[in-house]
């Protein structure tokens, strides 16, 4: 039996069993050898032929690991993300915070379509742009891959474009398994947890991943409890397989994830990823020769790997290039950037009239900045500025104080602050913060001095505010008597107090993808009503934020406590400059008639949101729940479901948004419990839910 049999015996009788029948007849016939060559990657030589053809070296083409060839087994061809598919000229999405800021799955559910087609296109069969990891403080350097701070919102959006990927036949790879939530010591620290934290904070996430049926996980680089994340049995195969029932393949995150084929093999570490290191045949013959392994082990790993491309390789179907970059995959983006942009402030200058006199400037006012540029960099060639968007839109619109990009670069233009200040126009667009040397992958670490941090080297914020001259651009501009609109470039929080008085509108433009510029244009000009909301806390203070550290000891060992973000804040009775779920529009929302109804495993809110202004307009009603219990320490609230809702200017609709009583379960030694007593809070974000308040029993 070769692989093309077996998937046919399989798919002529879908069983579990003919499934395991199949992967152990193959299995059977591999050699050691070749049972040892499907648990890692093979791709030095295609990287030596991209570097020398196009002057890039990662992930130009599919990334090969595994395969049999003599079997008809097919090689995992990997493709990176999360702003899109990393190989060639792709889509470049907004960054996965953007996207969350629209608290709309179903967005997310069609921007996986978009990166299915053009992953296929391209030769791959396995998506790794499920970044779920938590947001737990503002610094960290990948921010922008995943969906921000609450796990809730983390959970849901990662389903959604876990389904949406896998429904196209390609494998959905979830990522980093777990505790990752620091960038600059991502290779040495040894995050200690305690298992309520653990299991109630920063795991319930990849849970919902896997029970939408993702097909394969990422370890992480970090130790947790002492033991490297990718040859931590614990997290690999005591929760994952046996408490979870996972069984598709984990692969290692890229070449420094494993440290030790035996511990990593052993602890259920399927493929070693993208070069062949620790799990090369002298390395595991000789575990074998020794009795740490035996091959029993090896068929396992084999087994997991087969057993997912059985599942997924054969439901592809082919794509042509042409949707690659097509006027889809960019309207897909566009919608994504036109939903997640937040508006922070507004004084009432927005939305701007048609002949409005416009200035655009700022380093990042004619500058392709589309975030990272590390594994998740998207090569898109057609950029959308905001100084592109707003001059194909508006009819007066100047770039002021740096030089106009007829091929936008990558870095940050000089900007002279005085020439801005001189030129004509009423209304000043201004295009602030941060790009891919202020934050972003750090590789760095790989062989720096822990007590040093090299300048524009990325990795974790040094700063949560914006520079000096930024900020001096800023009041400049207010001062020469200009309406100021300033546009955050950020993956998170950035901290505005020191300025937000010259600010006549503050939007969160995050990442905006290769749609940026025109969605900004589309909302400023009030064609399109902003609707985001951001899912992260904009605290008053740094201090108000848990520890973050870019240097320490090898290794650098650091506690995660219970709270972070906006439950951090509601336990110490604090106010955030900007609440988790904050972001305003240009009309306004009422919310009446609220209700719930127990349905036995699950309550119904229901709730008539209705739009009292002029304009058309969405509004996001979220839900969030806390135990009455006194006894224990419980978080006040917790986000536990949220819907956003369309509505026509005046326009009223009842919707109903399902909280099941799982989602409300706390972790107690072992075991999964319900209290008695919860309070449901509803709004429009978690400072504003607390205005209505509801008691519910068990």
């Amino acid at each position: 039996m070769n692989y093309q049999d077996a998937v046919k015996a399989y798919y002529s009788d879908p069983r579990p069993e003919i499934l395991k029948d199949v992967i152990g007849k193959l299995v059977d016939q591999m050699s050691l050898k070749e049972k040892i060559y499907m648990l890692s990657g093979h791709i030095g030589l295609q990287m030596q032929k991209d570097l020398i053809t196009t002057g890039r070296n990662y992930n130009v083409h599919a990334l090969a690991g595994g395969g049999c060839k003599r079997l008809g087994i097919p090689p995992i061809l990997f493709t990176d993300g999360p702003r899109g598919v990393v190989m060639c000229n792709s889509t470049c999405m907004p960054s996965a915070v953007m996207r969350a800021s629209s608290f709309d799955p179903e967005v997310e559910y069609e921007v996986g379509k978009v990166i299915a087609d053009e992953a296929i296109a391209q030769g791959a069969n396995l998506f790794a742009g499920i970044c779920i990891n938590l947001l737990r403080n503002p610094r960290w350097g990948r921010s922008q891959e995943s969906y921000g701070e609450d796990p809730f919102v983390l959970g849901e959006f990662g389903k959604a474009l876990t389904t949406s990927v896998q429904e196209e036949g390609m494998i959905a790879c979830v990522k980093h398994f777990a505790l990752n939530s620091m960038e600059d010591l991502r290779f040495y620290v040894d995050v200690h947890i305690d298992d309520k934290s653990l299991y109630e904070v920063y795991l319930p996430h990849f849970k919902k991943c896997v029970d939408a049926g993702a097909e394969c996980i990422m370890g992480a680089y970090n130790r947790y409890e002492e033991i490297h994340c990718c040859e931590n049995k614990k997290l690999l195969t005591d929760i994952l397989r046996k408490e979870w029932g996972f069984d598709g393949f984990v692969m290692s995150d890229f070449v420094w994830g494993v440290y030790d084929a035996e511990h990593s093999i052993r602890a259920g570490l399927d493929l070693e990823m993208m070069f062949t290191i620790k799990y090369s045949e002298r390395n595991i013959r000789k575990c074998i020769e020794k009795g740490f392994i035996n091959e029993e082990h090896l068929n396992e790993r084999v087994s997991n790997i087969i057993r997912s491309l059985i599942r997924k390789q054969p439901t592809i179907k082919e794509r042509d290039m042409s949707v690659v970059g097509s006027a889809h995959s960019r309207g897909v983006a566009l919608k994504a950037a036109e939903k997640g942009m937040v508006l922070l402030e507004n004084n009432g200058i927005l939305p701007l009239d048609k002949d409005a006199s416009i200035v655009v400037c700022g380093p990042y006012a004619d500058v392709a900045n589309t975030g990272d540029h590390g594994s998740s960099r998207v090569f898109d060639k057609k950029i959308v500025t905001p100084y592109q968007g707003l001059k194909n839109h508006f009819k007066n619109v100047v770039l002021a104080g740096c030089t106009e990009n007829k091929n936008p670069k990558k870095d940050p233009l000089p900007v002279d602050n005085s020439v801005a200040y001189q030129s004509n126009g009423d209304v000043a667009v201004i295009c602030v913060g941060f790009n891919y040397k202020g934050e972003g992958e750090y590789f760095v670490n790989t062989s720096y001095k822990l007590s040093e941090k090299p300048k524009d080297g990325g990795g974790d914020r040094l700063t949560l505010r914006l520079a000096d001259e930024e900020i001096e651009l800023i009041k400049g501009l207010k001062k020469a008597g200009k309406k100021t609109i300033v546009c955050l470039y950020s993956g998170s929080a950035i901290l505005c107090d020191e300025w937000k008085e010259y600010a006549d509108a503050i939007i969160m433009y995050y990442y905006g993808g290769c749609e940026g510029g025109t969605a900004l244009a589309n909302l400023l000009s009030g064609d399109k009503n902003f609707s985001g909301k951001i899912p992260f806390t904009v605290a008053q203070k740094e201090e108000d934020y848990p520890e973050f550290k870019y240097i320490g000891d090898k290794p650098y060992v650091i506690d995660y406590g219970y709270y972070h973000g906006y439950s951090k804040l509601d336990k110490e009775n604090k106010k955030a400059a900007y609440p988790f779920g904050y972001g305003l529009s240009y009309t306004d929302f009422e919310l009446n008639d609220i209700s719930f109804k127990d349905q036995g495993d699950a309550f119904e809110a229901k709730v008539k949101v209705r739009n009292i202004g002029d304009r058309d307009g969405a509004q996001v009603v979220q839900v969030y729940l806390g135990s009455e219990n006194k006894e224990i320490d419980r978080p006040v609230k917790l986000l536990k479901g949220f819907k956003r809702v369309e509505l026509k200017a005046k326009e009223e609709k009842e919707i109903s948004i399902n909280i099941n009583k799982d989602e409300l379960k706390f972790y107690d030694e072992g075991r999964w419990v319900l209290d008695k007593r919860y309070k449901a809070y509803v709004g429009t974000d978690c400072e504003d839910a607390s205005k209505r308040v509801f008691s519910l029993d068990m």
